[in-house]
């Protein structure tokens, strides 16, 4: 039990500094210099930060949460919109121009797509994680052919070349992800042995012994 609480602390220390770090002036230049960075580096991270801060709340605050919020579907549901809000140009464009926007996709990112992702994931059923995965699949391929496609500048703060490979990396993400979920269906565990079966195996070993 110590140890266990020693490695959350640690956990909860290693977490706060890497936002810490992320608020700096020099990452966010770094990150926020690219569309590439911007959306598949910056905001997967600020919103992995939320997941994994929900993770590591006590059991009770967790399921305080997810009653106050309603259950899953609702979670899921305010993941989803707050995802969609900040994949869209003008959202991106708003917070490299605006101090309060740059602060509320720090604070929402976390709040609303994160946690409230980590909350519910334990309690979707196989189809609610795979409707989860598909809505995210195909807005990501979506959006990404809108980049490619687009004749103009949809974002105001990156270049024409900088949104068409972004436009590019978010399709062949899509892609990838989505054959890497549909290969887990294919590649299990080892089912576990029978109780019947377990009992008899033992059983045999037994009077082998005895013999």
């Amino acid at each position: 039990m110590a140890m266990n609480r020693e490695t959350h602390r640690v956990a909860r220390i290693g977490l706060g500094a890497l936002y810490l770090v992320m608020l700096t002036p020099a990452a966010r230049t770094w990150l926020e210099a690219t569309m590439t960075g911007h959306m598949l580096l910056q905001i997967p991270l600020l919103a992995a930060i939320g997941f994994a801060a929900s993770r590591l709340l006590p059991e009770r605050w967790q399921h305080g949460l997810l009653t106050t919020v309603g259950g899953a579907v609702p979670c899921v549901a305010m993941a989803i919109f707050a995802s969609s809000y900040w994949m869209l140009p003008r959202a991106l464009d708003a917070a490299l121009a605006s101090p309060l926007a740059e602060a509320g996709k720090f604070l929402s990112i976390p709040l609303f797509i994160g946690m409230p992702l980590a909350l519910a994931w334990r309690r979707l059923s196989i189809l609610g994680r795979g409707f989860v995965w598909s809505n995210f699949y195909s807005m990501l391929a979506v959006l990404g052919w809108l980049y490619i496609a687009a004749p103009v500048r949809v974002c105001n703060s990156y270049l024409v070349n900088e949104q068409v490979h972004a436009g590019w990396l978010m399709v062949k993400l899509a892609l990838f992800l989505f054959t890497w979920w549909l290969a887990s269906f294919f590649i299990g565990r080892q089912p576990a042995p029978r109780e019947d079966e377990s009992a008899r195996t033992s059983g045999n070993a037994s009077q082998t012994h005895l013999a």
